[in-house]
């Protein structure tokens, strides 16, 4: 158990410090990023989140559930239902958020905006924490070099996915009229529930290592519900172009090469 946490730690609080750089952004850039340098970003976080839900997550899952003498595509279609499901739940049960969410409109105070940004980010990284902890779990209690290198390249693949994912919340909110400072602040925000669900997860998976399967599963119906639902509409939102699209084929061919090559 020790030696999950630890590891869940290291991979948390690398993508946590990614995003925290890539809200950095704020002090480079004199005015906000160009729309399609923002496409592009979010195209890319797009295709990491495809690449490391198939390889980090998905397959894992249904390799775990075979070695313990399950059908291996049971748990990894169910607990991917649940996922899908929770953060459906959670968008009926709260305001459905935009970009439009974050930006000042009359009569709403710098309080409330404040709020509906924390719980857009809150709702989006909570699945990315849960990814990497469950796999540096699964990495721990089976000793295998493999699974412990699949885990990096996900923390890996998820830190890439998170620098433009903090450049596209602190951005916005600059060129908004926000300090510096605090756009950088509020971008970071975006990364610090991520070791909180990430280290949460691992000590959850001790007691009921039996639905690991169910979990990665989980972890990945998440994750693709924020692609389909949030990341890919957004990236292609403007018409002229392909840099959404470009940005989404790049980042998924560059976490399926980290994921093969590290795993």
């Amino acid at each position: 158990m020790t030696q999950a946490l630890l590891w869940a730690a290291g991979g948390t609080g690398f993508t946590f410090l990614m995003t925290a750089l890539g809200a950095s952004m704020v002090f480079l850039f004199r005015s906000h990023a160009s729309p399609t340098l923002h496409r592009l970003l979010l195209g890319f976080a797009a295709g990491v989140m495809i690449a490391a839900s198939m390889w980090s997550l998905l397959i894992p899952a249904i390799e775990e559930a075979e070695a313990m003498g399950m059908v291996g595509w049971l748990p990894a279609a169910g607990g991917s239902v649940l996922g899908i499901a929770f953060l459906l739940a959670m968008d009926y049960l709260l305001p459905h958020f935009t970009p439009e969410s974050f930006h000042w409109k009359e009569g709403r105070t710098s309080r409330r905006r404040t709020a509906l940004l924390v719980l857009a980010v809150t709702l989006h990284n909570i699945p990315e924490g849960m990814a990497v902890g469950i796999s540096f779990a699964l990495a721990a209690y089976n000793e295998e070099p493999s699974l412990l290198t699949a885990a990096a390249a996900l923390a890996l693949g998820i830190g890439i996915q998170n620098f433009p994912e903090g450049a596209a919340i602190a951005l916005p909110l600059r060129q908004e009229g926000m300090s510096r400072r605090r756009a950088f602040v509020m971008g970071s925000l975006s990364g610090t529930v991520e070791p909180v669900f990430g280290l949460l997860t691992v000590l959850a998976v001790g007691s009921i290592q039996p639905l690991m399967p169910w979990l990665l599963s989980f972890a990945a119906g998440a994750m693709l519900y924020v692609v389909v639902e949030e990341l890919i509409p957004e990236a292609n939102l403007c018409e002229g172009g392909h840099s959404g699209t470009l940005g989404v084929m790049a980042g998924f061919l560059i976490m399926m090469i980290l994921d093969v090559a590290l795993g």
